[in-house]
């Protein structure tokens, strides 16, 4: 099996993607439209720091596992399993939250605050569990052909479980612990997807078994850009070219297939198949112009929100805080209600401290440390000015350093800011939003854009926008499906 594939776009979906189609036989030719690979799983380098980019963690380590032993390669990253998972502090409290995966050790630092936190936890999580093990295979690792396709795997789902569907992830959670320690701590994975507790679906408290229970989260050796790195270095060995500052602008079809495409440039691209890693729903609208991916129509879809992320490196250690660490403040219901929409709650914001150089020395020159600080933040729907970003940025310093006891503004030497607008001109996010379509219950699943065409019969989808959802492990999960497709498309050609 000879077939070209072209990918348009380099990010982890594309990537892998492209590493296992060049396994089963195909001619992989990947387009990208920035000068390095990884999409938002990236890096940022200045002054002699390093950082990670967007992720700095990931779950379900064993989809990676597995998808590699399918390419038939060695695991070409390492990583580590993080214990603590994180670290949580509330605004005016002395006391620090570490999130271990041991719930006895977890319960201990709710003495006072919880009563009988680890009964609890135990309940939630066998629920948690349960909505796991009942879906994941079910409907996380599954195609959909159709929307009656995917209502019909639905039905087949444990209808116990229905409730949670039209309850919110922070209800749910309500529903087992009484504190606001409690209730926060534990529906804080929420904005992992892009969203809020309060508006993020219950069904997603499986992610708290993914954290505690089933797998627990890992760091990779030397930063999170050496997964982008391992899979290139993969790539290179299977003769996968891929051509960076590629960006394409139209696409030439005969019928119902797509011919080839065209950079901004005027070269153009011939290939049997072709698959899109840029986002699903704004390619269609950008580029195929699709009615039902008009302007108007994607103004009406819910999207994640922005992220103000900024890199910092500075002239000492900080042994007093872990790797990853989450920095609350006393209003959590108020600013989760707010932050998708009102950029006034900026003014108090919650914010993610990670540490790159705790286990990666070589991130940081000696004695030195690097800090990556992601905030929460209005996409630029609601948000589009963005003149106040050292304000926002400077205030979420001093703060960190108030929590921390350590004044660090002295003791920058580099500072980088990416609010949403950057965000959408680095990686051509829709308005800047962090995680691309939001998944609320009419855009999860079979209801998200299809990972095939709706014209071209020869053209895929790949990434957080198309099935399954946003995510490094989903990433993964994304590429398989869309692989699927397109090995069994080939193999029916041939018969």
């Amino acid at each position: 099996m000879n077939k070209k594939v072209i990918i348009v776009g380099a990010g982890l979906g594309g990537l892998a993607s492209g590493l296992l189609l060049s396994k089963k036989g195909f001619e992989v030719e990947i387009l990208e439209m920035n000068s390095q690979a990884g999409g938002r799983l990236n890096q940022v380098q200045a002054d002699g720091f390093t950082f990670d980019s967007g992720p700095s963690f990931f779950s379900m380590s064993y989809i990676f596992k597995e998808f590699m032993d399918k390419c038939g390669v060695e695991m070409p990253f390492k990583f580590v399993e993080l214990d603590p998972l994180y670290s949580v502090n509330f605004r005016g409290s002395d006391k620090t939250f570490h999130l271990y995966k041991d719930i006895k050790k977890l319960a201990a630092q709710f003495e006072g605050i919880e009563p009988d936190f680890e009964q609890k936890m135990e309940r939630y999580l066998k629920k948690s569990g349960a909505l796991f093990h009942d879906t994941v295979d079910l409907v996380i690792k599954n195609n959909f052909d159709n929307k009656l396709d995917y209502i019909t795997t639905l039905m087949r789902v444990n209808p116990v479980h229905l409730p949670v569907l039209f309850e919110s992830f922070y209800g749910h959670v309500k529903k087992y612990f009484q504190s606001k320690e409690a209730r926060q701590i534990v529906s804080l994975v929420a904005f992992f997807l892009g969203r809020t507790p309060f508006d993020t679906m219950g069904i997603y408290s499986l992610l708290s078994y993914t954290e505690f229970r089933h797998d627990g989260y890992y760091n990779v050796e030397g930063g999170m850009y050496n997964v982008v790195k391992g899979i290139v270095k993969e790539l290179e060995k299977q003769n996968v070219k891929i051509r960076y500052s590629t960006e394409i602008v139209d696409v030439q079809s005969d019928g119902d297939k797509v011919k080839k495409l065209t950079d901004k440039n005027g070269n153009t691209y011939e290939a049997d198949t072709f698959l899109i890693n840029a986002d699903a729903a704004l390619f269609r609208n950008q580029i195929l112009k699709r009615p039902k991916f008009s302007d108007k129509k994607l103004a009406k879809m819910e999207w994640t929100m922005g992220y103000l992320t900024f890199y910092v490196g500075i002239k000492r250690k900080l042994p007093q805080v872990n790797h990853h660490n989450y920095y609350l403040g006393g209003n959590y219901e108020e600013y989760a209600n707010n932050i998708l929409k009102n950029p006034d709650t900026l003014q108090k914001p919650y914010y993610y401290v990670n540490v790159v150089s705790k286990h990666n020395a070589e991130c940081a020159p000696e004695g030195c440390e690097s800090l990556f600080f992601v905030c929460p933040v209005p996409n630029m729907q609601y948000k589009p000015n963005w003149d106040d970003r050292e304000e926002i940025v400077n205030s979420i310093l001093t703060d960190f350093s108030e929590r921390i006891g350590v004044d660090i503004l002295p003791d920058i030497i580099t500072k980088t800011i990416y609010t949403p607008k950057e965000w959408k001109e680095w990686m051509n996010l829709y308005q800047g939003s962090g995680l691309g379509l939001s998944h609320k219950m009419s855009q999860i699943g079979g209801l998200r854009p299809a990972n095939f065409d709706e014209k071209f019969k020869n053209m895929f989808y790949v990434g957080a926008s198309t099935v399954p959802g946003a995510g490094l492990p989903m990433a993964i999960i994304s590429a398989d499906l869309a692989c699927q497709r397109i090995i069994k498309q080939a193999k029916s050609a041939e018969k």
